[in-house]
């Protein structure tokens, strides 16, 4: 392996043998979960926004809709979408143009960057160490005022602490910084809760130089577990939504 994305060190902390199965047994989903594909949309319709917005075209929240409906269409045209909790998909859709309504009008910030894709050595910043893969993804929305966004859809809203301990914005952080020479101003997530009525709450941190340490520690022990061939089921809430039940249940440790 060449490198390492937030995703999959999540997925190996959630559960690494899930991580085996989708990223080296390359196994077949059988469907996909309804929270992907609604996050999916969502993150589409996001992203083409802020890119109409940095080049100054005139938007329409009808056009936003029109971009969300789409991406939704190409994800589930030939894909079983498993819903969950009373979904349907003409429900998800409803709300997520609920959703996209709420943020259409909220004061912005003029964005300069919107999915700003990185690939980037990953560096103890205190003693110079690297390790032989580096990191790779993308910011989901760079703002004039140098604040970092990252864009999520969730059951439930998060709260201070998770922000504070957040993987993903840990590791924009430290992308922004590699990048552009200068910590960012800001680290905001903007959760989309996926409640009886809609609603979007934002939440700001700083991320420090003890946390980029941290993260340096876990990629590199998370790259050591994977090497060794360290995998194992994990049982959480998130079993009830998983792809590879089948193949789980069949697990005897090979």
């Amino acid at each position: 392996m060449d490198h390492l994305s937030c995703s999959q060190m999540n997925l190996y902390l959630q559960c690494s043998l899930k991580y085996k199965f989708q990223y080296i047994d390359k196994f077949p989903k059988p469907f996909k979960p309804s929270g992907l594909t609604f996050g999916g949309s969502i993150h589409a319709a996001l992203a083409w926004l802020h890119k109409q917005r940095m080049n100054e075209k005139d938007v329409s929240v009808d056009k936003l809709y029109r971009i969300f409906d789409a991406d939704w269409y190409a994800q589930t045209i030939d894909t079983d979408i498993r819903y969950s909790n009373g979904e349907t998909g003409t429900g998800l859709t409803i709300m997520g143009k609920e959703m996209l309504s709420l943020y259409f009008v909220q004061p912005h910030r003029e964005p300069l960057g919107a999915e700003v894709r990185f690939v980037l050595p990953l560096v103890n910043i205190s003693t110079g160490e690297k390790l032989d893969v580096n990191l790779k993804g993308f910011i989901d929305l760079i703002e004039k005022d140098n604040a970092v966004t990252e864009f999520k859809t969730s059951n439930q809203a998060m709260d201070q602490d998770d922000i504070d301990n957040h993987l993903q914005l840990t590791a924009d952080s430290y992308a922004y910084e590699m990048l552009y020479r200068r910590p960012p101003s800001l680290l905001k997530l903007v959760d989309f809760v996926k409640t009886k009525t809609p609603k979007i709450i934002t939440l700001q941190t700083q991320a420090k130089k003890l946390d980029y340490q941290r993260f340096f520690h876990l990629s590199s022990q998370i790259l050591k577990g994977i090497r060794s061939g360290i995998f194992f089921p994990r049982k959480s809430f998130m079993c009830k939504d998983c792809e590879y039940s089948g193949p789980c249940k069949a697990w005897r440790g090979d």
